[in-house]
């Protein structure tokens, strides 16, 4: 037996179900170690990728004797641009070289095209992105019934709630916040099939994160994303969260939310985060600070747009002053004036609506 070398076995893929089941199981655990490559200094993925993109881009300039490339080429502003545009997505930068290597075009043109491009993701279809989430997503749910109205309605409002939300929230915090998402645990369970794209950490009290902007671009597209199982409808789903988050407002906004005296100033309470972090929380921080920006995407010509006049309206007559003593109390309070244009220009937008097909 000591004859045998030490020999190490490097097992890539996503973190699908079963990966990463498999490795869980206890026969295993004490001689694998797992590394999970988002969590590699950003910097070091953008140096590996401008590696790779200039390696390939060699090999073109090597063997593409049908056109004229510098040997130099391309040139390093353009591949910083294609870094750029990858966002530490590999299957970006491996995708892009497909697209210029192609044997019936002038590679330094499809660059040229590729470099023109707007950092929004809109041409990736073309890139063939959307090829790539359309079989992760049917290979994740492979095992469920198209008709399963239940299970993909729920799954929509999570993924729906984090694509759409303002700023990172973790399960834990979604889970308070959202009326239509149910429990951690719940949560957790219709994002286990997910991980190769978004990033959803083991501890629920850490924020979930977009792996790149490209994924909520296809699927709130319907041109892109034509599967209704997984399309997201932006409007619909900023409907939901703000009546989740007027919901949350008009639960448990009181005043003097913090219990403090009376007479105490802000500055002389020093423990001031911690009595927000027991009192007020994560989900209805984001509530007070972002319910209006979800209001100015809702469409006025919304089915809901009724159900949104009375919570609106309710709020104001109930909750008003309570919500600007939580900004007062986050060092907020100029969002509470940003907040009241949104809502007149989302009233002025809902009247014209209703006033011009009435």
């Amino acid at each position: 037996m000591d004859d045998i070398p030490l020999v190490k076995f490097l097992i890539t893929g996503r973190p699908e179900p079963r990966i990463r089941s498999g490795f869980r199981l206890e026969a295993l655990r004490p001689h694998t170690e797992v590394f999970k490559l988002h969590e590699v200094e950003p910097t070091s993925v953008n140096s590996d990728i401008k590696l790779f993109l200039k390696t390939r881009f060699a090999d073109i300039v090597k063997h593409r004797s049908d056109c004229t490339l510098v040997e130099d080429w391309p040139d390093p502003h353009d591949i910083d641009i294609l870094c750029e545009k990858a966002a530490g997505f590999f299957i970006f930068a491996s995708t892009v070289v497909k697209f210029i290597s192609s044997r019936h075009h002038p590679p330094n043109e499809r660059l040229a095209l590729i470099v023109s491009l707007p950092l929004d993701t809109s041409h990736e279809a073309k890139l063939g992105i959307d090829l790539l989430y359309t079989q992760v997503l049917n290979q994740a749910f492979q095992d469920v019934g198209f008709h399963d109205h239940q299970l993909y309605s729920h799954l929509k409002s999570v993924v729906g709630a984090v694509l759409l939300i303002f700023h990172p929230l973790s399960i834990k915090t979604l889970s308070d916040l959202l009326i239509n998402c149910g429990t951690p645990t719940r949560m957790t369970s219709s994002l286990r099939t997910l991980h190769s794209l978004l990033l959803v950490p083991d501890n629920i009290d850490n924020p979930i994160r977009i792996f790149h902007k490209s994924f909520p671009d296809f699927l709130t597209d319907p041109g892109r994303c034509t599967d209704d199982r997984f399309f997201i409808d932006p409007p619909v789903y900023h409907n939901e969260i703000l009546l989740s988050c007027l919901n949350a407002m008009g639960k448990r906004l009181k005043r003097n939310i913090c219990n403090l005296d009376d007479q105490a100033t802000l500055s002389e309470i020093k423990d001031l985060p911690t009595q927000r972090a027991t009192y007020i929380g994560d989900a209805l921080e984001y509530a007070c600070c972002f319910w209006t920006k979800h209001l100015a995407k809702v469409s006025s010509s919304c089915s809901g747009v009724e159900e949104v006049f009375r919570a609106i309206s309710t709020f104001f007559e109930t909750g008003f002053l309570f919500w600007i003593e939580v900004l007062v109390l986050m060092g907020k309070l100029d969002i509470g004036i940003y907040a009241l244009n949104d809502i007149q220009q989302w009233y002025k937008l809902v009247s014209l609506y209703f006033w011009t097909f009435s």
